[in-house]
């Protein structure tokens, strides 16, 4: 493999859409193909990601790795040459604040039946 090969990838969202597909370097990290990503999210679609830490990049089943570049992460038994490589990309929701929740419960527990027995 050339050092400088370019490298067409696609990359499918939850929803079933696609982002690509485009030519990478083959030695671009994982990092700048999630920025990518981010940069190119498609309006209509809920759920974007706010930074590339919100992103997971899949290929062929394994969890690619942010410091890796594509030429380490591809897996060359399982492209077809000249092909287009699909990534799948997961969406890391963000976390509920646990503060809100926290005041929901209260709430709730104030609400209740103040009866004694005497």
């Amino acid at each position: 493999m050339a050092a400088d090969e370019l490298i067409e990838l696609k990359f499918r969202l939850a929803d079933g859409s696609d982002i690509g597909p485009s030519k990478y370097n083959s030695t671009a990290t994982v990092t700048s193909l999630k920025e990518k990503i981010v940069a190119q999210w498609p309006k209509g679609i809920n759920g974007a990601p706010k930074s590339v830490n919100d992103i997971k990049l899949i290929n062929a089943g394994r969890i690619l790795e942010n410091n890796r570049t594509v030429a380490e992460s591809r897996l060359p038994l399982s492209e077809v040459p000249g092909g287009v490589i699909t990534m799948h990309v997961v969406v890391r929701q963000p976390i509920a604040d646990r503060n809100c929740d926290k005041s929901k419960d209260d709430s709730q527990k104030k609400g209740g039946c103040v009866c004694s027995i005497l």
